[in-house]
């Protein structure tokens, strides 16, 4: 068996930028248990399969492993294989099958190896429990306790399918300042995921409204590049803030930087009568390599 594969950076245009993405097409033999196997040999955040759909009327299912589980939903994985999707067939839509539900991402294609696609969430982001003390949460980003904390936004846990401890510091400059204490962090940020997205405002910067970062420490993954299933659960968050109430709402956040590997996430929802009713994410990606997997004996 012999399977064709792509490597894309996702949330950017820049190749060696953004997050990188392994995308293998024509995986309808795989057995799960081989899919594993496979993204962990890619040891890639994510590794995305793309099989045959089972509504004919869709052009694809998918199917998303980090290298140790296999996932729902994730954003970059959807965004890079609906960029690949499109450039290969040159549509303009695909409709995905993801474990989470069906996503149509409209994609434009900005040249032969790059795109730009952009989804509704199949399942808006809503609150899914608290968070613990500041005190507690500063210790483990090695910060001080008045860090935590942004314009009445407190930290929470918000998921869109998969979830996450949002929290909100200061300032970009307690963003950068954050240096990890791994010990007693999974009894802090319990549950499965124990994954944390810290995020602040960014006032001066001209091409983004918020900066953030993603740290999933208990299972050893550390720092993210860019994390599109969190800033779907972010959406969640700031719809409930006063200053988002009742309107259409478009937000441009970075991801990254502190990595070296710079990140742009587009957010879009709208709010009526203070309650979510629409959200999306976007992106760009850009093809990086191609090459094919030997599973021949």
């Amino acid at each position: 068996m012999k399977l064709p594969y792509f490597i894309l950076d996702v949330f950017t245009r820049d190749r060696l930028a953004g997050n990188p993405l392994a995308v293998v097409l024509k995986a309808d033999g795989l057995s799960g248990a081989r899919m594993q196997a496979i993204a962990a040999e890619f040891s890639l955040s994510e590794t995305v399969f793309v099989l045959a759909p089972k509504d004919e009327r869709h052009t694809n299912a998918l199917r998303i492993f980090s290298p140790i589980t296999e996932m729902a939903f994730a954003g970059h994985p959807t965004v890079g294989a609906a960029v690949l999707l499109g450039l290969q067939s040159r549509m303009s839509a695909v409709r995905l099958e993801l474990g989470v539900g069906l996503v149509t991402a409209v994609m434009e294609r900005i040249d032969k190896r790059t795109g730009h696609a952009r989804f509704a969430l199949p399942r808006l982001p809503e609150r899914v429990g608290g968070a613990p003390a500041d005190d507690e949460i500063a210790g483990r980003l090695g910060l001080a306790p008045d860090a935590i904390g942004l314009d009445g936004m407190r930290p929470a846990q918000y998921s869109a399918g998969v979830s996450f401890y949002l929290v909100p510091v200061r300032d970009a400059a307690a963003l950068e300042a954050v240096k990890l204490d791994r010990r007693g962090w999974a009894d802090t940020f319990s549950g499965q995921r124990s994954s944390v997205y810290v995020f602040t405002r960014t006032p001066d910067e001209r091409n983004n409204d918020y900066a953030a970062r993603m740290f999933h420490v208990a299972h050893g993954a550390g720092e993210d590049a860019a994390t599109g299933s969190a800033a779907a659960a972010l959406i969640g968050l700031l719809s409930d803030q006063p200053q988002y109430h009742d309107g259409h709402h478009t937000i441009r956040l970075r991801q990254g930087r502190e990595m070296g590997r710079p990140s742009l996430i587009e957010l879009q929802f709208n709010t009526e009568q203070g309650q979510l009713r629409h959200a999306g994410i976007g992106g760009s990606a850009v093809v990086l390599a191609e090459g094919m997997i030997d599973l021949d004996d």
